[in-house]
């Protein structure tokens, strides 16, 4: 997996089981919805700024966006459609 794809993979799966949108993901760390959109979908190719910034927002350790998943593990999935509990 490329550097891309598992920063892709990361960000995904960690705004998920944060129970994060796109939207409030980029509101709260300063960066445009479709720019999310695009780095979970592996077509951006972030700066290291603002990695650190989804990575605070995500109160994770920056390293954790480069984590590797364990072989055969599932890509994660999207949330669910639908408002979103505040």
């Amino acid at each position: 997996m490329d550097g891309r794809s598992l920063v892709a993979w990361n960000i995904r799966k960690i705004r998920v089981r944060k129970g994060l949108t796109q939207e409030r993901l980029a509101f709260d760390a300063g960066v445009d919805r479709s720019y999310v959109g695009g780095l979970e979908r592996a077509e951006e190719n972030p700066t290291v700024d603002v990695l650190d910034r989804l990575a605070k927002t995500l109160s994770v350790p920056l390293a954790s966006l480069f984590e590797a998943p364990a072989r055969g593990t599932p890509r994660p999935k999207p949330m669910q459609p639908g408002r979103k509990k505040r």
